[in-house]
């Protein structure tokens, strides 16, 4: 067995409280326009870990925590008028901005839910992506089942996490946002993929190029944590 939290019957209004917790934070942020900044500040650890997925014409797509929805519309691009890309954030202001920055797509949709409640077919997705969330769930491990769920056999989930053991600098986040956060090591994110019926393919640290005329920081040193894991049949 991991090392990977999960919440019992008995947590259910802590579950809430904590849900609470991270949607206000992030609807603060749509508020104050950090959805772009975290498009631009995430985008190159969410392209790569994006591609990884691998979609083709036709396919279904979900991002999970999708924010202003901008790999939902990279996957609208890829999949085209046959697929569907899909996003789900429990921010309403996300989500909110997210149709914004997508109207005339038809292809796209967005639902606002607390991962992993929410109202989509199991067995339908070739591809899930999740940038910077899987660590404010209350239950790490039953949200990764429930995207092996989410997926076809064959079907990949690409997870890119900052918040981990090996990185020490991300070890104050949980006390500097007020929100509860999982900690778990690369070793462990490796076993709650498996333990979920998730072949890992790929872990590996995303390492940021260095901007010009900055010093280098923990995104360049230690770097984003990617995780790739495929559904058995």
């Amino acid at each position: 067995m991991s090392d990977v939290p999960s919440a019992s019957n008995g947590d259910r209004e802590p579950v809430q409280d904590a849900h609470a917790r991270v949607r206000d934070v992030f609807d603060d942020w749509a508020d104050r326009g950090r959805a772009e900044g975290m498009e631009s500040g995430h985008g190159f650890a969410a392209r790569q870990g994006f591609d990884r997925l691998e979609l083709t014409t036709g396919a279904h797509y979900l991002d999970v925590g999708c924010g202003n929805g901008y790999t939902v519309r990279w996957a609208s691009d890829v999949v085209g008028a046959e697929g569907r890309a899909v996003g789900i954030d429990l921010s309403p202001n996300m989500i909110e901005r997210a149709r914004e920055l997508s109207a005339g797509l038809p292809n796209v949709q967005f639902h606002e839910a607390a991962f992993p409640e929410h109202p989509l077919p199991r067995g339908a997705f070739a591809g899930i992506f999740s940038m910077e969330v899987l660590y404010y769930l209350p239950d790490t491990a039953g949200a990764l089942h429930e995207i092996a769920r989410l997926l076809q056999p064959g079907g990949r989930f690409a997870c890119v996490v900052d918040y981990y053991r090996e990185n020490e600098e991300s070890h104050t986040w949980p006390d500097d946002l007020g929100v509860a956060m999982n900690l778990l090591s690369m070793a462990a994110w490796r076993g709650a993929f498996e333990e979920a019926g998730l072949t890992v393919i790929e872990q590996t640290c995303l390492q940021y190029p260095l901007e010009e005329g900055k010093e280098p920081g923990w995104k360049q040193t230690q770097g984003s944590l990617l995780t790739v894991g495929e559904k058995r049949a």
